[in-house]
């Protein structure tokens, strides 16, 4: 059974089980825009200037969210909206085999910049997993919690799209682009590992007084 130690003990094991000595934990490179032969690096503080003041200091987060099918505001108010979610609930999820699906379905062309695909649903159940701690979860927070760089693939190996996890929300480019899957994945994994709500009590029924 779950408790809050087991989740606990599943979130270190799985920031542990992605340490190497080639990469650094704690990005400060969340978004590596690869395409081709060419890296466009989006740094943390970036993206931080955005989300505080909405402004906009790289041309590469620019062209991002140009290209995401939403306003610059959207994706702002979206990337930092916080969901209500609980520990138990969403390790539960992201160690199941429907977790595992949904995180390999979700790093499509958005992995790690090193290992790429192998370690990619590890990398990101351990970013979701850590920000979920204090109960609740945003974009922001997940990307703030990559415990290595990732990058954005599309250079032959992948078309640079990702699989928006709400398709009956979005279209166009709203569908594939990484800045709108941002927006939505928060509210899939408060979707997808909701506890249930314990079963109600009985009413308590006094025992019949005998009549004698």
């Amino acid at each position: 059974m779950f408790n809050r130690l087991a989740a606990g003990l599943l979130a270190g094991a799985s920031l542990a089980a992605f340490a190497a000595p080639s990469v650094e934990a704690g990005t400060t490179r969340p978004v590596r825009w690869n395409t081709g032969g060419a890296v466009w690096t989006t740094t943390s503080r970036d993206f931080r200037a955005f989300f505080v003041d909405g402004e906009i200091n790289d041309r590469a987060l620019e062209a991002g969210i140009n290209g995401s099918g939403w306003t610059a505001e959207e994706i702002r108010e979206g990337m930092t909206k916080t969901y209500e979610v609980d520990i138990v609930g969403v390790s539960r999820f992201l160690y199941s085999d429907d977790g595992e699906a949904f995180l390999d379905d979700q790093t499509k062309s958005y992995f790690p910049y090193w290992q790429k695909k192998k370690t990619a649903t590890v990398a990101l159940r351990s970013a979701i997993i850590a920000d979920a701690v204090d109960g609740s979860i945003s974009s922001a927070g997940i990307m703030k919690e990559l415990p290595v760089d990732f990058r954005l693939a599309d250079n032959g190996v992948t078309d640079g799209s990702q699989n928006v996890c709400a398709p009956d929300k979005v279209s166009g480019d709203q569908a594939t682009s990484l800045l709108s899957w941002y927006v939505f994945l928060p509210a899939c994994v408060q979707a997808n590992s909701a506890l249930p709500e314990p079963a109600a009590a009985e009413p308590y029924v006094a025992p019949a007084q005998p009549l004698w």
